[in-house]
C-alpha cells in the first residue's frame, strides 16, 4: 500500500504544472563547519581567516591590503551565507575609500542580492554610505525561492514538495539542499537537489514512521556555481512546519482481505443453503407401489 499512496502523491505532484517528481535520498547533515562537495563533508577553505586579515587591514585603513585579501577570499570558499554577506560589504567599502564607485556599486548590488534587508554601519564614512545608499534605492527585484506543499499529509505518506525560484536577478541560484528533520529529532538530514530557472522543481520526500500526529521540520540553503551560500529560506532555529496527520493502522479483522475472505465464506456457505434446499436431489421419492 506504500508504494500505492507514493506512486498516486508522485503523479499528483507530476501533474501539478508539469514535469515529473524526484524522490530525494537523505543524507546526514554536515555540521556547521564543513560543507557538502557532492560526496561527503568537507572542512571549508581559509575564506573566513582572509576575510579577517582583509576586515582589520581595512579597520587600519590599509586599503590596498584589504583589497588584495578580499579577492582571495572567494578562492578559500566555499564560504557560508554570513561570511559570502561580510566579503561583499566590506569589498564595497574599501572600493568606495579607493573612489571606485562602479566598483563599490556592483559590491553593494551582490550584497543586497545576499541580503535584501542590510545595512551600512551610521559610523562609516560617507563615501561608502552614500554609493550603498544609491544602490539600495535602485534595487527592486530580489532573489526568492518558495517552498510548498500540499495540505492533508499522513504520516507514513511520502510527502510531495514544489521548491519554486521567484526571482534571480544575479542568476547564481544553481542548487540547494533541504535539511529535514522529524519534530522533537536533534539531527538534521539533508536532501539534495538542482533548481529550476523557471518554474518549481517538483521533488518527494520518504515517508517518516511514527505513531501519534508530528510535523517535518524543514528549511534551505541554495548554492552558487561555486557551492558558496546564496540564499537562505527558514533556518534551524526558525524552520517552516509541515503537519502529518497519523491514522491508526486498521484492525486486523476490517482488512480488505479479511472481508473479502470473510465475503468468500458467506457467499460459499448461502450457495450450500440454496442448493439444499432448493436443488439438491430429496433423499426420498414420493408415490405409491400396487401389487399385480
Amino acid at each position: 500500500m506504500d508504494n500505492v499512496r507514493w506512486a498516486l502523491l508522485s503523479l499528483l505532484v507530476g501533474c501539478h504544472g508539469g514535469g515529473g517528481a524526484t524522490l530525494l535520498a537523505l543524507r546526514p547533515a554536515c555540521p556547521p563547519a564543513a560543507a557538502w562537495d557532492g560526496h561527503t563533508c568537507t572542512a571549508r577553505g581559509d575564506g573566513a581567516r582572509q576575510l579577517a586579515t582583509g576586515v582589520d587591514a581595512l579597520a587600519q585603513s590599509e586599503f590596498d591590503a584589504a583589497k588584495a585579501a578580499f579577492e582571495g577570499v572567494e578562492r578559500g570558499g566555499p564560504l557560508d551565507h554570513a561570511t559570502h554577506v561580510t566579503l561583499w560589504e566590506q569589498r564595497g567599502i574599501v572600493a568606495a575609500y579607493l573612489d571606485d564607485e562602479p566598483t563599490a556599486s556592483a559590491a553593494f548590488e551582490m550584497l543586497l542580492a545576499l541580503d535584501p534587508g542590510h545595512f551600512l554601519s551610521y559610523t562609516l564614512s560617507p563615501k561608502a554610505t552614500f554609493v550603498f545608499e544609491k544602490v539600495r534605492d535602485r534595487t527592486t527585484i530580489v532573489p526568492a525561492i518558495d517552498v510548498n506543499w500540499t495540505t492533508g499529509l499522513r504520516v507514513g505518506d511520502p510527502v510531495p514538495l514544489d521548491v519554486e525560484v521567484l526571482a534571480d536577478p544575479k542568476q547564481f541560484l544553481t542548487h540547494a539542499t533541504l535539511f529535514v528533520r522529524a519534530r522533537g529529532d536533534a539531527a538534521w538530514r539533508a536532501a539534495d537537489l538542482a533548481l529550476a530557472p523557471r518554474g518549481a522543481t517538483r521533488v518527494v520526500l520518504p515517508a517518516i514512521t511514527a505513531r501519534k500526529p508530528t510535523s517535518l521540520e524543514l528549511y534551505l540553503r541554495a548554492y552558487d556555481a561555486h557551492q558558496n551560500e546564496v540564499l537562505l529560506w527558514a533556518t534551524p532555529t526558525q524552520p517552516r512546519e509541515i503537519p502529518l496527520r497519523y491514522d491508526p493502522p486498521t484492525p486486523w479483522y476490517r482488512r480488505w482481505w479479511v472481508i473479502a475472505i470473510a465475503g468468500t465464506v458467506v457467499a460459499g456457505a448461502t450457495g450450500v443453503i440454496v442448493y439444499e434446499t432448493t436443488l439438491a436431489p430429496p433423499d426420498k421419492v414420493g408415490g405409491t407401489v400396487s401389487a399385480p
